[in-house]
């Protein structure tokens, strides 16, 4: 059956996005917005989106749904609309697309199949389409995965990775151990000069030796506060992956550790779209330092 309506759960700044691109290239798109507030309402209606009252109904206009949003909230969604698809009898196919660990991933598709609708895993890896000039690619696996290849365009790249489920979001793992986990590790090490006062050297030699790294730590310093919350997610997920492939999970233990501090500063309560752009890094990491936790004095 062709794919003429795309239900999207939830449309959050990806999941609008993504939205979006579907709209432009011809797709109708359709959310519900139990639980949302107004800005999400707003980006939706901006996007193209349509809504539904309910899961239910949603379920009865859409042929596919995309599940994207943060990944503790996942499996619980994925929940919400095997109920609903239990309640209504509407059984359209269900991808996941979220940072979610392969096993977190099977552990899905058991409950989506238990519903009678087909499973799709998958991982989005880069920005929002329409931020860059490159198309967002999304990863997906799973016998049913072809049916995504539907919605590729200049925008949005799908990309096959075969049809053992887990293997799409292993991707979106490994790319997000490196790229989030990598923002994280700079992060502590910035933290630990202010901590120990050796910021103004540090940051000179950064400038010194490695500009091109020095720039991009200076460009995404500022708006890992208002992602920070969603991050932590993530790297539960890749700590998961790790652990369950034999590799050490210490490494995102410790950048969930870092984005716990970002969590926690007056900074998180930001928008990635409302994040002060005349912030710096420095101004960004001295804040952040305060809200590094005490160590116990020693006995």
């Amino acid at each position: 059956m062709p794919i003429k309506t795309v239900a999207i759960l939830s449309p959050g700044e990806m999941g609008a996005a993504v939205g979006r691109a579907l709209h432009d290239a011809g797709f109708a798109v359709v959310t519900c917005l139990e639980g949302r507030g107004d800005f999400t309402r707003k980006r939706a209606e901006a996007a193209g989106f349509a809504f539904a009252d309910t899961l239910e109904a949603l379920l009865g206009e859409a042929d596919l749904v995309l599940s994207i949003l943060p990944p503790e909230h996942a499996p619980a969604l994925a929940g919400r609309v095997a109920a609903a698809m239990k309640a209504s009898g509407r059984t359209p196919p269900f991808a996941d697309l979220n940072a979610i660990a392969p096993e977190t991933s099977r552990a899905t598709q058991k409950t989506i199949e238990a519903a009678g609708a087909a499973y799709i895993d998958g991982g989005i890896v880069g920005s929002p389409p329409g931020k860059t000039d490159k198309a967002t690619r999304i990863f997906v696996s799973g016998e049913h995965a072809p049916m995504l290849d539907a919605l590729g365009g200049p925008e949005i790249a799908i990309r096959q990775c075969g049809p053992e489920i887990g293997r799409g979001s292993a991707v979106k793992m490994v790319y997000a151990g490196i790229t989030k986990g990598t923002s994280a590790l700079h992060t502590a090490a910035l933290l630990a000069a202010e901590k120990l006062g050796v910021a103004d050297e540090l940051h000179e030699e950064l400038a010194y030796s490695v500009p091109p790294l020095y720039k991009r730590m200076e460009a995404m310093t500022p708006s890992l506060p208002a992602t920070s919350g969603r991050y932590m997610g993530e790297m539960r997920e890749i700590a998961r992956t790790m652990e369950d492939c034999g590799v050490t999970p210490h490494f995102h233990i410790g950048s969930l550790e870092v984005y716990e501090v970002l969590n926690r500063t007056p900074f998180a309560t930001e928008l990635r779209e409302t994040v002060d752009k005349s912030r710096t890094m420095r101004q960004t990491i001295r804040t952040a330092a305060e809200y590094v936790p005490v160590k116990p004095a020693a006995e």
